[in-house]
């Protein structure tokens, strides 16, 4: 599909994801060794920080899987971006200002700092493995497919070249790479949807036939509640708490306001990625709307139909075949790489600091700078190796079980978002409370995804909670961790260290807003709701 100026384009990509990704890691700063490698310092900019934020959460497979959505009605997952520039918001407002005023390197030392050790040791047990099991694997198996289409190449090659020269710059650069390199794929990404975009557009003819060749569904954010899939109740109400649990308290996300030099700075990062986070839907997810219109209108010219089945997600693939030049379309299959690459090299770089500080550390408390970073760079080496080992036993379990794996974080987020949300509100919660409302809701959790594994016929109240909506339990499944996390801490008292201003909000630890920054935040507030007043 590609030809010799492709191959170039796609060359050039590489070649300057390698230098920036060098030069950025081989810049110290004054903060230490370990702070340089694992939060770059602790100085970065507050653009660097949002275009970090949005590019490491948009991966291939998620491109791939906007632009099918788009293409077959579902513009309603588009709500998923929506609520993360909100969500962004909390993460700037609430969040940032006790996790840099603590001054720590991750989520689970926040927890021991608030809670106890064994809060730390089960979050970070819990991320590490669903980093391995879900965010590496998806992502590689992902990509692999997706290249595999696109450039013609072998499977195991394209997953190996990928899982390699990402592994290599994030082991030598460390964090600054991974986000200076994020930087650079933001770019690359917006550019290559935006010129697909354009060029999807006018092959079909402009705006007006856009929507003459769509359906009502194509143009609307919202679902009854009646809906199995996206229901508007399942949006407005559970859709938010695995928003809370993924961009205010997973490592993969966090890890980059923890770079920021001040809070003020982080804020704003936060901000700016809340902004980005409005484009998915008109530049992600409006290819496979035109997809669908070019398919009604000449289906000589596009099909989505394979050996008699159709196939949204083939949507992206398909425009990038039919409607780009080329030079363009290396462009564009450069965007795919960039999306690739800044989700793994994230992954790669939050899940070796999670095993760095919260497993060895804590063995080894006298641990030097240079001694955590070298256990950070063998980790990353050891996460790459799990990486390619995976990729035999991912591709004999590509059906309904490699997706069921994936849902796994949608069951075990709501307690976790519970004990951090409610841990940083109320200074009564404790460290009992917080254990319980963990366990159970990992029970819970596990026990839906079980029997969802199981496939079998359910009836009564096991087919109830089977069957019920994903988003309808994750709120469910909140409600349930909160009563248990307040009502055994109330019971069980225990006040140590929650008057600590870092750990638990009051009055007087509030940190004001820049009044640029409140304007700012109210503009977006008010972009997120003209957006669902008109679709």
């Amino acid at each position: 599909m590609l030809n010799g100026t492709d191959y170039i384009v796609v060359g050039i990509y590489f070649i300057l994801v390698f230098i920036i990704a060098f030069y950025s890691g081989s810049r110290k700063s004054e903060n230490g060794e370990a702070a340089d490698y694992f939060l770059g310092g602790r100085n970065l900019g507050w653009f660097v920080i949002g275009a970090s934020l949005f590019a490491s959460n948009i991966g291939s497979e998620h491109l791939v899987g906007l632009a099918g959505q788009g293409a077959a009605g579902e513009l309603v997952a588009g709500q998923f971006e929506l609520l993360a520039s909100l969500i962004l918001i909390l993460l700037g407002w609430v969040f940032v200002p006790f996790y840099l005023r603590s001054g720590v390197f991750t989520m689970p030392e926040f927890l021991e700092k608030r809670y106890n050790g064994w809060a730390r040791t089960y979050l970070s047990y819990v991320s590490i493995v669903a980093y391995v099991l879900t965010k590496i694997s998806v992502t590689i198996f992902a990509g692999a497919i997706v290249f595999t289409a696109l450039l013609g190449i072998n499977f195991w090659t394209g997953a190996i070249v990928i899982v390699v020269a990402t592994g290599v710059y994030t082991i030598f650069g460390g964090f600054k790479a991974v986000v200076y390199t994020d930087l650079m794929q933001m770019f690359v990404l917006v550019g290559g949807s935006i010129v697909l975009t354009v060029f999807g557009l006018r092959e079909l003819g402009g705006v007006e036939e856009l929507v003459a060749n769509t359906t009502p569904e194509h143009w609307s954010l919202w679902r009854p509640a009646s809906d199995t899939s996206y229901p508007w109740t399942g949006i407005m109400f559970g859709a938010p708490i695995l928003g809370v649990w993924y961009w205010c308290t997973d490592q993969f996300i966090v890890q980059r306001v923890l770079a920021a030099k001040d809070i003020d700075t982080a804020r704003k990062g936060a901000l700016f990625g809340g902004y980005m986070k409005l484009l998915p839907i008109f530049i992600f997810m409006l290819p496979g709307v035109i997809a669908y219109a070019l398919a009604q209108k000449n289906p000589e010219l596009l099909t989505f139909v394979v050996d008699g089945e159709t196939r949204y997600d083939a949507a992206l693939p398909l425009m990038v075949k039919t409607v780009l030049p080329a030079g363009l379309r290396g462009l564009v299959v450069a965007g795919l790489l960039a999306a690739l690459m800044s989700s793994l090299s994230s992954v790669f770089n939050s899940c070796s600091t999670l095993i760095t500080f919260d497993v060895y550390k804590k063995y080894r408390p006298e641990a030097s700078d240079k001694e955590l970073v070298n256990a950070g760079r063998i980790s990353t080496v050891v996460l790459v190796a799990l990486g390619i080992g995976w990729i035999p036993l991912m591709q004999a379990i590509q059906g309904g079980l490699f997706q069921q794996l994936q849902s796994i974080q949608a069951y075990i987020s709501p307690p976790i978002a519970a004990v951090f949300l409610l841990g940083i509100f109320f200074k009564k919660i404790n460290a009992a409370g917080a254990k319980w409302a963990l366990l159970t809701g990992a029970v819970l959790g596990v026990s839906r995804l079980s029997l969802e594994v199981a496939a079998g016929e359910y009836t009564g109240f096991i087919g109830w909670m089977v069957n019920m909506n994903f988003l309808h339990y994750a709120l469910l499944l909140f409600a349930i961790c909160s009563i248990i996390l307040v009502g055994v801490s109330l019971l069980r008292p225990d006040a140590e260290s929650y008057d600590d201003e870092t750990l638990v909000w009051s009055k007087a630890n509030v940190v004001p807003m820049s009044s640029t920054t409140r304007a700012l935040t109210f503009l977006l507030v008010l972009c997120v709701l003209t957006l669902w007043v008109v679709f």
